[in-house]
């Protein structure tokens, strides 16, 4: 594995209905919706850090501790983006961060664990 603190990853969406807070039964604002900034950040973890894993192997979710700062109209572009701040074994946490086309819309720290696919896949299977 080639993982070490740094390594960056982004994500970016435009604001549609679809990830409107009203289209998540969130609130009912046609605004972008928190769970999809949540959704956007842990693409962008991901993307940091995807090349860097052993054949076989894939990162999970596991904490979001965010805050959504501003609320982002239909429309506009929003940028995650990732920060490997710290490696304890398998658990990966990330420096996250959102931004629209004005200002940061949200922040805070991420987690991810790297599983073995096969065993995470026969695991559930198995229950």
């Amino acid at each position: 594995m080639a993982l070490i603190a740094g390594m960056t990853g982004e994500a970016n969406v435009v604001v549609a209905h679809e990830n409107t807070a009203a289209a998540v039964g969130a609130g009912g604002v046609e605004v972008f919706g928190t769970p999809m900034m949540v959704a956007l950040m842990e693409n962008a973890a991901w993307r940091a850090v995807v090349d860097g894993l052993d054949e076989g192997h894939v990162t999970v979710g596991t904490v979001v501790n965010i805050r959504h700062l501003a609320a982002t109209p239909l429309g506009q572009k929003v940028r995650a983006t990732a920060e490997l701040i710290e490696i304890d074994g398998r658990r990966l946490v990330f420096k996250v961060e959102a931004y629209d086309e004005h200002q940061k819309i949200g922040d805070g720290t991420h987690e991810r664990f790297i599983v073995h696919l096969d065993r995470f896949l026969s695991r559930i299977q198995n229950g």
